[in-house]
């Protein structure tokens, strides 16, 4: 399965502390009319690491029961224990996910040869296309390239891998070794063209939450070979991404889809907070800068 195009990594709207379905129906109904490639549930954006295993589940099915089978619905199903994570796979295979994302294990640290062994137990567990996610800068754990062309060779459903480094040379060392049949997705909206420059085949995007259109276009026309619209797209899309991370990912773009009027309740749980007020103020002024109309 060659994943390929700009992809939504949604948040998780709440209300009154619980999943709010209704706003996330909206959100889902609007990134699908506004041509998005492809979903993803259940990511950090949508703040995984603090929704109850139910909730978990709730979210994934909601999102495959909303999209309908129009777009791809890539769903997280990592974690650090391997056996949560074969659930995880499983269940997303059997609620109807077109493929899992699986983050590299936190906190615990392993080695090459322990991360190689955790995505082989996964790869046993349920056929389904997988997409390794690696973003040392919150796991504390890095996939090196040979580790990843290693994977890609030896597994059976490994796809793609949403690499969240910001380091171009690693992301072309990983597509000169795993080759054009790999999907390498940036996880870093800042970095999304330069990776496709590279032979990258996509973005699994913040501000898609946001401006879904637009990066969806930028994918598009550099796929048609217009590079230059790409790259117009790309220094417009800048000042959205720099909003979009003057706090710790989600805090900035859940507030924003609030002042925005597309969300109402925007709040992130603990141990988040929410936007200092000074950031808050810089974020208004960010997105009045792109144009936007606030309605809070």
């Amino acid at each position: 399965m060659l994943l390929q195009g700009a992809f939504t990594a949604l948040v998780t709207p709440f209300r009154n502390g619980k999943v709010d379905e209704e706003a996330f129906r909206r959100h889902i109904e609007t990134q699908i009319h506004e041509g998005i490639d492809g979903l993803v549930p259940c990511g950090t954006t949508g703040e995984s690491a603090t929704l109850s295993h139910e909730e978990h589940r709730e979210v994934v099915r909601i999102c495959i029961d909303q999209t309908a089978g129009r777009v791809p619905v890539i769903a997280g199903a990592g974690s650090n224990n391997t056996r949560e994570a074969e659930e995880l796979i499983r269940f997303a295979r059997e609620a109807g996910a077109d493929a899992v994302l699986l983050i590299t294990p936190y906190y615990n640290k392993p080695s090459q040869e322990g991360l190689y062994a955790h995505f082989k137990a996964l790869d046993a567990s349920a056929p389904i296309p997988a997409v390794l996610y690696n973003v040392p800068g919150r796991t504390g754990v890095n996939i090196a390239p040979e580790t990843m062309a290693r994977i890609f060779k030896d597994l059976t459903h490994v796809t793609g891998i949403k690499d969240a480094t910001g380091n171009l040379t690693q992301v072309s060392d990983i597509i000169e070794q795993c080759g054009e049949e790999f999907s390498l997705l940036s996880g870093d909206d800042f970095t999304a063209l330069p990776t496709l420059a590279l032979g990258g085949k996509g973005v699994i995007s913040v501000i898609a939450n946001i401006a879904p259109r637009a990066v969806h276009d930028m994918c598009a026309a550099w796929f048609s070979g217009n590079a230059a619209e790409a790259r117009r797209l790309h220094y417009e899309l800048a000042p959205l991404c720099r909003a979009c991370f003057l706090e710790t990912n989600p805090v900035p773009v859940k507030t924003a889809l609030g002042l925005l009027g597309h969300i109402e309740d925007y709040s992130t749980r603990l141990p988040l907070a929410p936007l200092a007020p000074a950031n808050e103020a810089r974020l208004r002024d960010l997105l009045r800068d792109c144009g936007y109309k606030l309605r809070h």
